[in-house]
């Protein structure tokens, strides 16, 4: 049997070895664009479409789903609720596990206060926004049901404002937006991150937001400045006015605002306290970065820091040494900590399935449009009731002509079910009048009774034909939307919390605290420890102490604003100054560099020199016989960076390095006891740090180098007898008169 061929366009099989309960397992082998198109980009536009991009009703599908379950829980006006029972409901339209959930009730909800205007009036712990570590209650034990202002967002949601779909399994209906009566895409801070994509709309004012949508219906063109100041945030705190970047944000929808942190001094007990902070950070990264900074020495005039945050709101106290000056702290603080901090913008909405980023004018249009279609919608679904009460009520009429008439055919019909078509014929009205008619109760077959009904449809014709001509003129229902704008805001407006600052210092160009200058003394060990000690303390006591083990390596005469260039066994350089250092007595073991500099574990300090102006060279010497010369300015940045990577070769061990101001003759001695000694002038400047150099001694495969110094500083007693005429060499094998003593070199 001739072996069957398989088809082109199916995967191909690749048998796999495994064999187990005695099935053997097959492999599919499917091309990665394959993957891509089938698995990743319907992942990728669900993320985008159905979880992270808010759309114009200003919510996540997540969000609209639990708070429409708790409007339907009858929690609009009634008592709360466990938050547990809201999430066991809500499961019914998210298919996702109540954690998930439950965060999201928790970032609506009043107690954890990240909204303006919160959505689930709470009861219970629900952490807070400015905290990190302020972990909420389980929903078991709090307590939710709808704020009042909810009301704005389901107002004739059962008037065919928004279209209804089937939840995930079918049997229940959902709305695919909100009706909101207010542009609650603006008010409402919302953020999320897709694929490819992110949205972050920052929160503004309610009363100046439904102002400036009301200046908008009447004039689209209206300068939005006026009416809507700047970006307002639940935590307050003070935002920064700059002009030219807040209309980028109104233009673009891209930018970000400057937000700072409000405090007062009290001068009776010499502290301050911050007690309100910028929306984009927490309590904990604020004390963080202040320990961060007394750390390392930046920030004196504190004694202690404390977190009083208590059922009063947030309260941070910062305790200050005499003297300080607590406007300069504070400015100092702004420009190192999260207390002053910016606020990224990117308003990416989802408009009819695809994401737009637009600014706050293109914003509003959508808006407008959307909400002008929902009243259309309203002002249609009423009308068409209407017509239908109308059409009853005139087939009602005609039975005023003649109700013995009607009485009559009623009595005479000997089947029920002829009732209707009998009163159809006898009076010439359709099934539904017939029907109507035919379920008047008893009692109310009375001139009184008709008369009073009927004298209604001259108030539905009129009600319905002002109704017809709302839904066929556009200016009546941007009427209809102004109104209803301005109930909102008169109800639920409130005062900003967000102070703007048109005036300020500004910190960023503020210079930092005078470093003072004197001269020091530096003492680096073998082990790594760094002493920087006076003169004056010097003069006083001049013997060094050291650990067991450690001693002297390195020594400098600098002044306590230089730099300080630290080079390390992982091919590492760290810049640091020495005004970071605490002067130090010589009696004293100084600071360890690898937790003073925040090495990486393990990682140890190598060399180090002080760069000055940076226009000596750094000489490196290898295991392997080369040699390295890059100039200093290769370690020169713009930025005050501490760690630079790759600061030199990793092909080969360092064995030594010296800074090289001027040339000079260097001496290169091997582990077999040669030495080459040569002039540094022939080596080439380089300026990548991590060049190989070049070879200056051969060796044979056994052998490295040992140590490099300068020769002067070598016992050679007959220097001729090493020179080299042309690099690289062998050299020649050191006499006994000189090898003598030679200084400690790296290992």
């Amino acid at each position: 049997m001739p072996k069957k061929k398989q088809p082109a366009d199916q995967p191909k099989r690749r048998p796999d070895n495994a064999n187990v309960m005695g099935l053997r397992a097959e492999v599919l082998e499917q091309p990665i664009t394959e993957t891509l198109e089938l698995n990743y980009m319907p992942y990728a536009m669900s993320v985008i479409v159905s979880r992270a991009i808010p759309e114009i009703d200003g919510f996540k599908p997540s969000h609209r789903k639990l708070l429409y379950t708790m409007y339907q829980m009858k929690l609009l006006g009634g008592p709360r609720t466990k938050s547990a029972n809201v999430v066991g409901q809500t499961m019914k339209l998210n298919p996702h596990g109540d954690a998930a959930i439950y965060d999201t009730l928790v970032r609506l909800s009043r107690g954890y206060g990240a909204l303006l205007h919160p959505f689930v009036d709470s009861k219970g712990n629900f952490g807070k926004v400015y905290s990190r570590d302020m972990a909420w209650a389980a929903s078991r034990y709090t307590e939710v049901r709808l704020d009042p202002i909810c009301a704005e967002l389901f107002r004739d949601i059962d008037q065919d404002t928004v279209d209804f779909v089937d939840n995930y399994d079918g049997k229940l209906q959902e709305p695919t937006l909100l009706p909101t009566t207010f542009p609650n895409v603006l008010v409402s801070a919302n953020q999320g991150i897709a694929v490819g994509m992110a949205s972050n709309v920052c929160g503004f004012n309610l009363a100046e937001v439904c102002d400036t949508a009301m200046a908008y219906l009447k004039d689209p063109g209206c300068p939005l400045t006026e009416t809507l100041k700047a970006p307002d945030f639940p935590t307050g705190g003070q935002l920064l006015m700059d002009e030219a970047a807040l209309r980028q944000v109104y233009e673009t929808g891209r930018g970000s605002v400057q937000l700072r942190a409000k405090w007062r001094y009290l001068k009776s007990e010499n502290l301050i306290e911050v007690y309100e902070i910028p929306y984009s950070t927490t309590v904990e990264a604020i004390m963080d970065k202040v320990a961060e900074l007394i750390k390392a020495g930046k920030v004196r005039e504190i004694t202690d820091m404390r977190d009083e945050t208590d059922l009063n709101g947030l309260k941070l106290t910062i305790d200050l040494k005499r003297g300080t000056d607590p406007d300069k702290l504070m400015q100092r603080l702004f420009r190192s900590t999260p207390l002053q901090d910016a606020v990224s913008c990117n308003f990416n909405i989802l408009i009819a399935g695809m994401p737009r980023v637009m600014g706050v004018r293109e914003i509003l249009e959508e808006w407008t449009a959307w909400r002008m279609e929902c009243v259309r919608r309203r002002v249609y679904f009423d009308m068409k009731k209407k017509q239908e009460k109308l059409h009853l009520l005139k087939g009602l009429k005609k039975i005023l002509l003649d109700i013995d008439r009607a009485i009559r055919i009623i009595r005479e019909t000997e089947e029920d079910a002829e009732v209707v078509p009998n009163l159809m014929i006898g009076f010439g009205i359709d099934t539904a009048q017939a029907e109507f008619v035919a379920d008047i109760r008893l009692r109310n077959i009375n001139k009184e009774y008709i008369l009073r009904r009927t004298a209604e449809v001259d108030t539905l014709e009129g009600e319905i034909a002002d109704l017809q001509d709302t839904v066929n003129r556009p200016e009546r229902i941007r009427a209809i939307i102004a109104g209803e704008l301005k109930a909102v805001r008169d109800k639920y407006g409130v005062p900003r919390r967000t102070e703007i600052l048109y005036e300020y210092d500004t910190a960023a160009a503020e210079p930092e605290a005078e470093t003072p200058d004197y001269p020091v003394h530096l003492f680096l060990s073998r082990e790594g420890y760094l002493k920087k000690i006076t003169p004056q303390s010097l003069r006083m006591a001049s013997e060094q102490k050291y650990k067991e083990g450690d001693g002297p390596f390195l020594q400098w005469e600098a002044t306590n604003k230089d730099e300080l260039l630290v080079f390390t066994d992982r091919h590492q350089c760290y810049k640091t100054r020495l005004g970071d250092f605490e002067d130090t007595k010589a009696s004293a073991l100084g600071d360890y560099l690898p937790t003073k500099l925040e090495m990486e574990p393990e990682e140890k300090a190598l060399w180090a020199c002080l760069p000055g102006d940076y226009s000596a060279h750094a000489l490196f010497f290898f295991a392997n016989g080369k040699a390295a010369r890059v100039e200093l300015s290769a370690y020169q940045t713009q930025t005050r960076r501490r760690k630079l990577t790759g600061a030199y070769s990793d092909k080969s061990p360092l064995v030594s390095a010296w800074l090289l101001r001027e040339d000079r003759e260097m001496a290169v001695i091997s582990t077999e006891g040669r030495c080459v000694v040569f002039h540094t002038a022939s080596l080439n400047p380089k300026t990548t740090r991590s060049t190989q150099g070049v070879a200056v001694m051969t060796l044979k495969p056994k052998y490295r180098v040992e140590r490099a110094l300068p020769l002067e500083d070598t016992s050679i007693v007959n220097a001729a007898r090493y020179r080299a005429r042309s690099l690289p060499i062998a050299g020649a094998l050191l006499k006994e008169e000189d090898r003598g003593e030679t200084q400690m070199s790296l290992l």
